[in-house]
C-alpha cells in the first residue's frame, strides 16, 4: 500500500508540475482557418459543448466553420460550430452588439473588422467590429458562453439576438425576462435535420428596451413569441468604454436545463477568472504530452494539433445528468458523459486511436454514448450530429473505436453489449450491406461507392472478429474474418488495383478516375485500404518487392485527376492524399514491405509540406480531429496503421524529444538525436537503453512506459527495422 501511495504522489505532483507550464501560448486557433482546413478560431473547452466563436460566413465550400480567415465582415457571434467538417451546421444563438437603431437583416448588423484587431488562443478570442466601434472579447465554459462587449457612447447600444442564423429555421421561441434576461429555444434543419437546442442569456446591466422581431418586423412591447423567423433586440445607455456581459448557457433538453448549466459553470460575469480557468484546463490535457524541440514553429504546430484533437466529440449532456437521447426524448445518467459529434469515418484512424493511448476515460464515456445510441436509437453511428444521424460516409466505424478501445484496457462499459451492438450493424441490410453479404463484395451497378463500402465493411468486419475472438465466440469470429477478406474480391490480378465489379470487372477502368464508385477518391488511394490484412495483399500483389513498388509509383503518379474534381482531394504526392483520410495510413505500409526509411523519408516530407503554423497550415478539411491527429502521431514518431492491433507502426519523429504521460502513472518518452530538419532517418535505436531493431512498437511497450531513443540521419540506414523478424504484420490465417 505504501508503494501505491508513493507512485500516486509522484503521479500527482508530475502532473501539478506540467499543469503549471503554459502550453496555452504555443495553441494558435487560427491555424486551420484559412485554405481548407475548416475550422473556427473562437473559444471552446476541451470536448466542449460550446463553441463560441465569430461567423464570417454564411455559406459555402469553405464556410463549413462559420469563418474563413480571408474574410472581412463578421456577421456576429454563435455558440455552436463544427471544427473542420466538409458539411455545413451550427451557428446557433447569434448575438452581436450595434449602435444605434436596432436593424435584423444580417446584411445591415453585420460589420467589417481589421485582421490585425483580431486576437485568439485556447479559450479566448477578440475583435474589434469597426461599424458600431465595439471591442468584443469571448471566452467559455463547457456549457456556456461568456460575451464582454466595450461600447462607445451611446443612447443607443445593442445587442441582437438572432435565431434564424445560417440553418433553417424550423421553430422557435423568445421569452424576454424582466429587464436583463432572454430565454428561448431554436429547432433547426440543415445537416442535422432535426436540432434542438434550448437557450438562457443573462446581461450584467439592465436593459432600457428590448422587442421581438418576427420576419423582421419588430414589436417593442412583446415579452414572448414563436415561430420560424425570430429575432430579438436589447438596448442600453452607455459612456465611453462601458463594458456590458452577457452569459449565455445552452442545453438540448430544456430552458431549465440551459439555466441550470448557467447557474452551475457561469455563477458570476468574471470574465478574467474564466478565461483563466479555461486556460487552466487546457493546459491540463495538453500536458498530457510534453515536448521539447528548438523550433517553434513545430511547437506551434503540434501544440495547436493537440489542441484540435481535444474539440470533439463534444459533451451533449447538462450538467444534471440529462440529455437528448437518439429517440429524441430526455434520459438521465451520471455514470458517464454523454456526447455528440462522432465523425467516425474520420476519426477512427487515428484520433480514437490517440485518446484510447491518452483518454481512456473519455474513450470509455464514447463507447458508452455508442451503447445509449443503439439502444434508444436502435443502431450504432455513422456520423452522429445533435441526436440525429446524417448517414453521411460509408462504413460502420464505431466498430473500430469500440475494438480499439477493447484491446487497449479502456474499461467502465459494457463489452458484451457493445459487441452485441456491432454485431448488429454488420447484420443489417441497409447502406449495400444485403449486396456485400450476398456477393461477398458490393456490386457497382446498383450501389455506389461500391469498392470503397467493400473495403471497409471488410476492415470493419476485421474489427468485429478481434471482439469476437477476446470474448470466445468462435463461431462469429469465423464468420467475420471470411468476411474481412471481401477485399481480394475487387482485387483486379491483371492490374493490382481495387476495381468495380458486377460479376465481371468494370471496364473500361482509369485508377485516375474520380466516380461513383469510389468514396472522395478514386482507386489509387483505396487500393491501399487492407490494412487488417496487408501481408494478404502482397501475397496478392506478388509479395513484399512488389507492394513497395506498388507505393512507390502512387507517390510518382501524375497528380491528375480524372471524371468529376471533389474539393476534398487536396494535399496530393502523386496520387497519395493527405488532404482526406483514406491516404492517411499509406507511407507507413513500406514497413510492413521491409522498407522503412521511405517511410521515414516520406512521412518527414509530408509533416513538411502539409502542415505549417498559418492560416492555410491544414492540407484538408480537419474533419474534428483527425488531420491533426495524424500530425501529432507523426510527429512524436509512430502511427496505428490497423487500429485494434497490438502495434504501432515507427515512422520519423519531427521532434527532439517527446513524452506522454499515461493515466496508469507512467510515461513513454521518444528522443530523437541529431534530429535537423534535413535528418529524416533512422539510423539506429534503443528501447529502454537496450538496442531496438524493429520498425514497430507495440502497445505494451507505451504502456509499460519507458524509451525510445533514435538515433537520426541524413542518409537512410536499409539495414534498421527491414529484417523479417522487425517488420510489423497484419494478417489473416
Amino acid at each position: 500500500m505504501k508503494k501505491i501511495f508513493l507512485l500516486l504522489v509522484a503521479f500527482a505532483t508530475t502532473q501539478i508540475l506540467f499543469a503549471q507550464k503554459d502550453l496555452t501560448k504555443y495553441v494558435d486557433p487560427f491555424i486551420g482557418t484559412g485554405g481548407h482546413g475548416h475550422t473556427f478560431p473562437g473559444p471552446t473547452m476541451p470536448f466542449g459543448m460550446v463553441q463560441l466563436s465569430p461567423d464570417t460566413r454564411l455559406k459555402g465550400w469553405d464556410g463549413c466553420s462559420g469563418y474563413h480567415y480571408s474574410d472581412k465582415l463578421i456577421y456576429g457571434f454563435s455558440h455552436t460550430h463544427l471544427s473542420g467538417t466538409g458539411c455545413s451546421d451550427y451557428g446557433d444563438i447569434l448575438l452581436t452588439p450595434t449602435v444605434g437603431k436596432p436593424q435584423f437583416s444580417n446584411k445591415k448588423y453585420s460589420s467589417p473588422f481589421k485582421k490585425e484587431s483580431e486576437k485568439a488562443s485556447a479559450g479566448y478570442y477578440s475583435v474589434f467590429l469597426d461599424k458600431p466601434k465595439v471591442k468584443v472579447e469571448l471566452t467559455a465554459t463547457t456549457r456556456t458562453g461568456l460575451h464582454k462587449y466595450t461600447f462607445p457612447k451611446s443612447t443607443s447600444s445593442n445587442i441582437i439576438l438572432d435565431l434564424t442564423h445560417r440553418d433553417f429555421a424550423k421553430q422557435g421561441e423568445i421569452n424576454i425576462t424582466g429587464n436583463n434576461e432572454i430565454s428561448g429555444t431554436r429547432v433547426s434543419k440543415q445537416w442535422a435535420d432535426n436540432q434542438i437546442l434550448y437557450f438562457v442569456i443573462q446581461f450584467s446591466k439592465p436593459f432600457i428596451e428590448s422587442g421581438i422581431a418576427k420576419a423582421e418586423a419588430v414589436n417593442t412591447n412583446s415579452k414572448h413569441d414563436t415561430g420560424s423567423l425570430l429575432k430579438a433586440f436589447v438596448s442600453f445607455n452607455t459612456e465611453e468604454g462601458e463594458v456590458i456581459y452577457a452569459r449565455v448557457g445552452i442545453s438540448a433538453v430544456s430552458i431549465d436545463g440551459a439555466r441550470k448549466n448557467l447557474e452551475t459553470e457561469q455563477k458570476d460575469f468574471d470574465f478574467e477568472k474564466t478565461k483563466r480557468n479555461a486556460e487552466a484546463e487546457w493546459n491540463k490535457e495538453l500536458s498530457k504530452i510534453e515536448i521539447e524541440t528548438t523550433d517553434e514553429n513545430n511547437k506551434r504546430t503540434f501544440y495547436t494539433a493537440l489542441y484540435h484533437c481535444m474539440i470533439s466529440p463534444n459533451t451533449y449532456m447538462d450538467v444534471d445528468g440529462k440529455y437528448r437521447g437518439r429517440d429524441f426524448k430526455v434520459h438521465e445518467t451520471n455514470s458517464f458523459n454523454y456526447s455528440t459529434v462522432f465523425s467516425l469515418w474520420d476519426t477512427y484512424r487515428a484520433l480514437h486511436p490517440l485518446l484510447t493511448l491518452i483518454d481512456k476515460k473519455r474513450s470509455s464515456d464514447f463507447i458508452n454514448t455508442f451503447i445509449k445510441e443503439y439502444e434508444e436509437g436502435g443502431r450504432l453511428p455513422v456520423w452522429e450530429l445533435s441526436s440525429c444521424e446524417t448517414w453521411c460516409m460509408i462504413g460502420y466505424h464505431a466498430i473500430p473505436v469500440i475494438t480499439e478501445a477493447v484491446m487497449k484496457d479502456v474499461t467502465g462499459f459494457d463489452v458484451n453489449k457493445a459487441y452485441e451492438a456491432m454485431k448488429f450493424s454488420a447484420m443489417e441490410d441497409k447502406n449495400a450491406l444485403d449486396s456485400y453479404k450476398a456477393n461477398g463484395y458490393v456490386k457497382y451497378q446498383s450501389n455506389g461507392q461500391s469498392v470503397s463500402r467493400t473495403l471497409e465493411y471488410g476492415f470493419d468486419d476485421w474489427c468485429i472478429a478481434m471482439v469476437a475472438k477476446k470474448l470466445g465466440k468462435q463461431d462469429d469470429y469465423n464468420y467475420f474474418i471470411q468476411r474481412a477478406q471481401s477485399y481480394k474480391n475487387v482485387f483486379d490480378k491483371e492490374t493490382g488495383f481495387m476495381r468495380p465489379r458486377n460479376g465481371e470487372f468494370l471496364s473500361p477502368f482509369d485508377p485516375f478516375k474520380v466516380d461513383n464508385n469510389y468514396t472522395e477518391g478514386n482507386s489509387w488511394q483505396y487500393s491501399f485500404y487492407v490494412p487488417q490484412d496487408l501481408t494478404g495483399q502482397m501475397k496478392l500483389l506478388g509479395g513484399k518487392e512488389k507492394l513497395a513498388a506498388f507505393l512507390d509509383s502512387l507517390f510518382t503518379a501524375s497528380s491528375k485527376l480524372t471524371g468529376h474534381k471533389q474539393p476534398d482531394i487536396s494535399g496530393m504526392i502523386g496520387q497519395y492524399v493527405h488532404g482526406n483520410e483514406p491516404s492517411h495510413q499509406i507511407a507507413y505500409e513500406y514497413n510492413y514491405a521491409g522498407q522503412p526509411w521511405k517511410t521515414q523519408s516520406m512521412v518527414r516530407r509530408i509533416m513538411n509540406e502539409m502542415y505549417h503554423a498559418a492560416p492555410d497550415g491544414l492540407s484538408g478539411n480537419e474533419d474534428c480531429g483527425q488531420m491533426s491527429a495524424w500530425y501529432v502521431f507523426s510527429a512524436l514518431g509512430f502511427y496505428p496503421v490497423c487500429p485494434g492491433s497490438d502495434h504501432y507502426a515507427i515512422g520519423s519523429a519531427v521532434l527532439d524529444k517527446a513524452t506522454i504521460h499515461l493515466e496508469n502513472g507512467k510515461s513513454f518518452t521518444v528522443t530523437a538525436n541529431a534530429n535537423q530538419k534535413e535528418n529524416v532517418y533512422i539510423s539506429s535505436a534503443k528501447l529502454n537503453g537496450a538496442n531496438y531493431t524493429k520498425s514497430y512498437l507495440l502497445y505494451d511497450d507505451l504502456k509499460n512506459g519507458g524509451t525510445l531513443h533514435l538515433e537520426m540521419s541524413g542518409e537512410p540506414n536499409k539495414n534498421w527495422g527491414s529484417s523479417e523478424g522487425d517488420i510489423p504484420v497484419t494478417k489473416i490465417d
